[in-house]
């Protein structure tokens, strides 16, 4: 990226751009709140019934119930009985979902000074968008000068292999890969002799994410993860759930399901672009309060960003940076 003088000017271009394509991406999310606060709340006081109205809209958006009660419950406390326009609702919802994303809203700190290669676990059910993750956070940490190797340890599809081959090449960094059916403990054994050998900063192991088969997948991961310790017994440093917005409610599932497999360390989630539901990013922090690293609003490698709370809360209420 160009710099002009110390380089603020281009950054703030850069985040000016960002926001837009993160508004951009939110718009299915924040033109369905914004037009519901607007049928509520156009010339009409901040009553009970506006108040129940508002917090069925929330639920519908994905916030969840519990979000909603406390959304409204804050509203009504500085505001109840007063005239209030669509306008300050949505600035006031915005600052109260800033303020409950703001704990989780954590960049993926990767210690290489502590551990060389830092070992990453990436889980998620298939469809969300896994492996494309993986292959943006490849081209993102090669861009800035990390040496990276990714493991292809979801054998069980062909399909997921190939895609992250192909990612691979597209970033410039290696994929260690077997045969469709390989044993993928073993193959992240491997993997990790290998980082090990040539001395990688990272290393990304892909598993599958077959959560119909709950009991196996436990036994796959939790032997990943046997096997990684027997090189490494920090490892793995990090274990990110990848999660679909377009999913909604389906989220919460999914993230009580793999907390029950794996120590999952953080949060990743994609698709904000083609959903909706993206109020449920708010109900995933309220309820669980993992980190959330990173979020998805398209399908270049620069629409995945790490996650900024206050653009994020602006962006779903419809609101200018």
């Amino acid at each position: 990226m160009a710099m002009d003088g110390d380089g603020r000017g281009a950054e703030t271009a850069a985040n000016s751009g960002w926001f837009a394509r993160l508004k951009a991406g939110l718009s299915r999310s924040s033109t369905k709140l914004s037009t519901g606060i607007a049928d509520i709340f156009t010339k009409r006081k901040l009553d009970d019934e506006a108040l129940e109205e508002l917090e069925e809209l929330l639920i519908a958006a994905d916030l969840g119930p519990a979000t909603a009660a406390r959304l409204t419950a804050e509203l009504a406390r500085t505001r109840f009985g007063r005239d209030i326009t669509p306008d300050e609702v949505r600035h006031a919802l915005a600052e109260q979902v800033a303020a409950i994303l703001a704990p989780v809203a954590r960049p993926l700190a990767l210690d290489t000074a502590a551990h060389r290669p830092v070992v990453v676990l990436v889980v998620g059910v298939n469809g969300t968008g896994k492996t494309t993750t993986i292959g943006k956070l490849a081209a993102q940490w090669h861009g800035a000068g990390r040496s990276v190797m990714l493991a292809a340890c979801d054998t069980f599809r062909a399909a997921a292999i190939g895609q992250l081959q192909v990612w691979g090449e597209r970033a410039g960094v290696p994929v260690v890969a077997g045969a469709q059916g390989a044993d993928p403990a073993g193959l992240a054994f491997d993997a990790l002799a290998r980082a090990r050998r040539e001395g990688s900063d990272i290393l990304v192991v892909d598993t599958a994410g077959r959560l119909q088969n709950k009991a196996g997948l436990m036994e796959e991961l939790a032997k990943i993860g046997r096997v990684l310790k027997k090189q490494d017994e920090t490892a793995p440093h990090a274990v990110l759930l990848v999660l679909d917005a377009t999913t909604g409610q389906n989220a919460h599932a999914q993230v009580e399901a793999f907390r029950d497999i794996v120590d999952v360390s953080g949060l990743i989630v994609t698709k904000l672009d083609g959903s909706a539901r993206g109020g449920v990013l708010v109900a995933l922090a309220e309820r669980f309060a993992l980190p959330v690293h990173a979020i998805g609003v398209g399908e270049s490698i620069d629409d995945l960003r790490a996650f900024d709370a206050g653009a994020f809360a602006r962006s779903l209420m419809g609101l200018d940076g």
